[in-house]
C-alpha cells in the first residue's frame, strides 16, 4: 500500500485531496493546525503540525514512518495568503506568508523525498500553487510571489531527482469553490462567479484532487517538471 502525506488536509482542496487518494487504495497522513477534535472526526492518521517549523516536521515523518515505514507521495497543499497593498503590508504578514508556502514546502520536500530515496522505490510530489504566480491582483504580491517561487522549485527539484525516480510536478488551482474562499468573498460573489468563467462554474475540490490523482499515478510516471494549470479557463478572460 502506497503512503501519502498531504499539508492542509483539513478542508477544502487538501480535504478533497485525501478523500480521493484514500479512495485509490493509498494510506494518507495528513499535516495541518486542526484541533484534536476536528482531526478526531475526519478519521485520518493526523499530525497537529505547523510546517514551517522543522522539528514539528522532522517528528511528523517520524510517526509515519513508524506507522507505515515508508512515504510514497507528498502533496504540498498547505498555505498562507493575505491581500494588502505594498505601503501597507505588516512585514509580519508578509513573513508568515513565506514561511508557511515557501519554507513550509522546502521542509516537507526535503524530508519526504529523503525518505523516498532511502527507500529506493522512487515517488512523486505534487505541489499546489496558483494562477496567482502569473495573474497577479492588487494586494496579492507576498501570495503571487509565493507561488511563482512554488513553481520555480517544482521545476529544479524535478531536475534534481529524475534520477532517484522521484517525479515532482505543481498544479495551478484557479478560483476553487472552497470554505476559505466563502469567507474572505461572500457566498453571493462566489455563487455569481462561476457564471463568468469559461465552463461556467467555479471549481471544486474534486477537480484539484483529480488532477493531483493522475501526477501521482502510474500514468503519469512520465511526467515530471510540469506545471499543470487546472483553471476552468480562468486565465483565459484575465
Amino acid at each position: 500500500m502506497r503512503v501519502a502525506v498531504v499539508t492542509g488536509g483539513g478542508r477544502g482542496i487538501g480535504g478533497g485531496v485525501v478523500a480521493r487518494l484514500r479512495a485509490d487504495g493509498m494510506a494518507v497522513a495528513v499535516f495541518d493546525i486542526l484541533t484534536e477534535e476536528q482531526a478526531a472526526e475526519r478519521g485520518d492518521f493526523y499530525h497537529r503540525c505547523d510546517i514551517s517549523n522543522r522539528d514539528e516536521v522532522d517528528l511528523g515523518f517520524s510517526r509515519v514512518m513508524e506507522r507505515w515505514g515508508r512515504v510514497d507521495v507528498l502533496v504540498n497543499n498547505a498555505a498562507k495568503g493575505f491581500r494588502n497593498l505594498l505601503i501597507d503590508q505588516p512585514a509580519q504578514e508578509v513573513e508568515r506568508c513565506w514561511a508557511v508556502c515557501l519554507w513550509g514546502s522546502w521542509h516537507m520536500t526535503q524530508v519526504a523525498t529523503r525518505r523516498m530515496i532511502e527507500g529506493k522505490r522512487g515517488g512523486a510530489v505534487v505541489t499546489i500553487t496558483s494562477v496567482m504566480s502569473e495573474y497577479t491582483a492588487p494586494g496579492s504580491s507576498a501570495y503571487s510571489g509565493a507561488k511563482a517561487a512554488l513553481n520555480a522549485m517544482t521545476r529544479t527539484w524535478a531536475s534534481e531527482l529524475a534520477s532517484h525516480r522521484i517525479r515532482v510536478n505543481a498544479i495551478e488551482p484557479g478560483w476553487i469553490d472552497t470554505p476559505g474562499e466563502r469567507i474572505s468573498f461572500g457566498d453571493d460573489r462566489i455563487d455569481a462567479a462561476g457564471t463568468d468563467l469559461p465552463l461556467g462554474r467555479m471549481g471544486l475540490p474534486t477537480d484539484i484532487a483529480d488532477a493531483v490523482a493522475y501526477l501521482v499515478s502510474e500514468q503519469a510516471s512520465y511526467v515530471t517538471g510540469t506545471i499543470l494549470r487546472v483553471d476552468g479557463g480562468f486565465t483565459l478572460i484575465r
